[in-house]
């Protein structure tokens, strides 16, 4: 998943929201400077990233993506997904418009940026300023979010173009998110 999801499956909690966030900026062990509620939240992160690769859905998704670009599938399927949770949001969250939520989830972020890895700082001032979280509904901008992450590679030549998978199967996609999804809401619930 990528931070649309992460922040959904955290659930109300703000520091487990903050942690959704900030998994995806801690590497390895979990620090012992990292505030207790968002190492909650972080562990979450993780958790729900080794649920979704064992996910069957997730493993389907995964095989759609054929050709140079299978080897980056993790990181499509992940973006394909928060496309359709936002594309799809009134199913997943009926309680908020997906604005209303992206503005609550900017305004915690904002008001605790000094808890937050500094790493995190220009991506998370980049998503506010562009509405990532809503953004994500349109195809358009997961293609584009993709090719700009081909930008920060070494080859990008091998990432690039890798968004179009997702027209080019998006009914299949659309199945297995919402198979994944649904899993997943109950995964972190328990947790």
């Amino acid at each position: 998943m990528n931070f649309l999801a992460h922040l959904w499956l955290a659930g109300p909690d703000e520091g487990m929201r903050l942690g959704a966030v900030a998994g995806d900026f801690v590497k390895g062990a979990l620090p012992g400077a990292l505030p207790a509620d968002i190492a909650a939240g972080v562990s979450l992160h993780r958790a729900i990233d080794a649920f979704a690769d064992t996910h069957p859905a997730f493993q389907r998704s995964r095989e759609r993506v054929v050709g140079p670009h299978r080897r980056f599938a993790g990181v499509m399927v992940d973006m394909f997904y928060d496309h359709f949770l936002a594309a799809q949001w009134a199913r997943w969250h009926p309680q908020e418009p997906l604005a209303g939520f992206a503005a609550r989830q900017y305004a915690l972020l904002a008001a605790h940026r000094h808890r937050l890895p500094p790493r995190a700082a220009p991506v998370l001032a980049r998503m506010a300023a562009h509405d990532w979280l809503s953004a994500y509904r349109e195809v358009d901008t997961i293609v584009y979010a993709l090719d700009r992450i081909a930008g920060r590679l070494r080859r990008p030549e091998a990432f690039l173009g890798c968004g179009e998978a997702l027209r080019g199967d998006y009914a299949g996609f659309a199945a297995d998110a919402a198979h994944f999804l649904a899993d997943a809401r109950r995964f972190a619930e328990r947790r």
